[in-house]
């Protein structure tokens, strides 16, 4: 989901402006960009996702004036390229509403933290819970990290939002109509975890090497 009229408090969109510059500042710091100087398959892999993410943004569910409704793919461009080069991709796809007209500049503060900070954070939770405490099978990764991971995330999204906008709406009808959307959320989920699970189990099958996330040696060389 993404806002597309500024019904939101101008504290609300400082301060969620304020925090994803923060985040992004700090996956800036990571320099992302080394690993894509060096490796130019990992390049044409980034920017072809990174477009396929941009155009795909562009067919959205227009529910409410102010509110769209789209896949985002977050889950999944962290879990093959881990959390900065996601994080980038989700500001471009942002960046793109707001020059297409989908968004405003005000919102774009908003928009990058619950489409992109939020389902980042947690597929990177659970990717670590994966990684540390749960055993080396290629199915538990696939599930808990590509389907479970991708429904999670949508659902963070989800309620981000719902939070925002019961926190600092300006319209009073805005709270009622964010309640309705989550109705929606259970139809959502599913679409984003099946998408995400068969993209990454392609993945996984023919280019395991490709999902940065995923050791192919730990999880399949040693069975």
């Amino acid at each position: 989901m993404t806002f597309s009229e500024p019904i939101l408090a101008p504290w609300l969109l400082i301060a969620c402006g304020l925090i994803s510059l923060t985040v992004l500042g700090l996956a800036l710091v990571q320099r992302p960009w080394q690993p894509l100087l060096a490796d130019h398959g990992l390049q044409h892999r980034w920017l072809a996702a990174s477009v396929a993410v941009v155009l795909l943004w562009q067919l959205r569910a227009q529910s409410v004036d102010w509110l769209a409704l789209q896949l985002m793919l977050t889950a999944l461009l962290t879990l093959v390229f881990k959390a900065p080069l996601a994080l980038v991709t989700n500001l471009l796809a942002n960046l793109s509403l707001v020059a297409l007209g989908k968004a405003g500049w005000p919102l774009l503060g908003v928009n990058v933290l619950i489409t992109g900070l939020v389902p980042v954070l947690v597929m990177v939770s659970i990717w670590r819970i994966v990684d540390r405490y749960l055993p080396d099978n290629l199915m538990i990764f696939l599930f808990l990290c590509g389907f479970f991971g991708a429904a999670l995330a949508t659902l963070g999204t989800g309620l981000a939002g719902l939070g925002l906008v019961m926190l600092g709406a300006t319209d009073p009808d805005a709270v009622h109509l964010a309640k309705e959307y989550a109705l929606f959320l259970p139809l959502l989920m599913p679409s984003e975890a099946f998408l995400t699970g068969m993209l990454l189990s392609v993945l996984m099958v023919y280019h395991p090497d490709w999902v940065a996330t995923f050791n192919d040696h730990r999880y399949i060389d040693t069975k």
